[in-house]
């Protein structure tokens, strides 16, 4: 894997998939090794996935500092990472909390954006993360599938403090459970740096009215996209995140969960691909 310096001396890692423009991939989890993001559906056909292993995930080196985990300060190692790339700007696509890093680079780094794609992002940097009381009532929205009634108990007694979740809580953030996505949910402890999973979303981190401010200023496109069946974020608290931007649109994936490369790769690659290539079109918005 292919590796640079972040300001603080740490070693990152990162994955390249496919071929064309660089697209520079912040995993969620929260601190996930980008491993389980795949080629994004396909995604790869139309971009070079530059796919980052956040410090002490993947072939990511441990930080010597453990606060350094905090999502605000880990937005030095994705502009160093741009620099890395010899990139006057970038395109970003972020899933999840990698959508936090994603929105923090966008307030200090404006300038180095060209277009940005926020997948299922649940909007803890803004402060308006997704309830318990979303989540449940998505999960109500899946009352059909015959693993419900085994499932939505463990799934309700997790959201209330239950401990670690049953395997069965994964088919809630699937759009199908089959058993790509069982093995998908499977691997995630492993793939999960666990001592710094809590210290990424310290509300420390964040200045919800302040990013507010900053993202007002962003000139760059950006699309946030939704899963129809999410509920961490459901799409009405997704349209929250798009609504921080100026040139923002948003979208809706029919039948999708947390995972929309999963649930239906043609469509999310073809909407997020088309994205992608129209923030490419020079505007005045891109030059110097």
């Amino acid at each position: 894997m292919p590796i640079f310096t972040a300001p603080d001396g740490t070693e990152l890692a990162y994955r390249v998939s496919g071929e064309g423009e660089p697209l520079v991939v912040l995993p969620g989890g929260p601190l996930r090794a980008s491993a389980y993001l795949g080629d994004l559906g396909g995604l790869s056909g139309r971009r070079r996935l530059i796919l980052l292993d956040l410090r002490g995930t993947g072939g990511s080196a441990v930080p010597a500092d453990p606060e350094t985990y905090r999502c605000d300060r880990q937005v030095d190692d994705v502009e160093a990472l741009r620099v890395h790339l010899g990139r006057e700007r970038i395109d970003v696509l972020a899933h999840s909390a990698g959508g936090s890093l994603a929105m923090l680079y966008a307030a200090r780094y404006p300038h180095r954006l060209s277009g940005l794609a926020l997948i299922t992002v649940n909007p803890w940097a803004l402060g308006r993360p997704a309830t318990a009381r979303d989540r449940l009532a998505a999960a109500r929205l899946r009352r059909r599938e015959p693993w419900f009634d085994d499932a939505f108990p463990a799934f309700e007694a997790w959201l209330g403090g239950g401990g670690e979740p049953a395997p069965a809580v994964g088919a809630f953030f699937h759009g199908r459970w089959d058993d790509a996505a069982r093995a998908h949910e499977a691997a995630a402890d492993e793939q999960t740096c666990a001592e710094g999973e809590d210290r990424f979303l310290d509300p420390a981190a964040f200045d919800p009215p302040a990013l507010r401010t900053a993202l007002a200023q962003v000139t760059a496109p950006v699309l946030v996209l939704a899963g129809e069946l999410d509920g961490g974020p459901r799409p009405e608290r997704a349209r929250l995140v798009a609504d921080a931007f100026p040139n923002a649109e948003f979208a809706v994936q029919p039948g999708a969960g947390h995972y929309p490369w999963l649930d239906d790769p043609g469509r999310f690659a073809g909407r997020v691909g088309d994205f992608l290539a129209r923030a490419a079109r020079p505007s005045a918005a891109h030059q110097d």
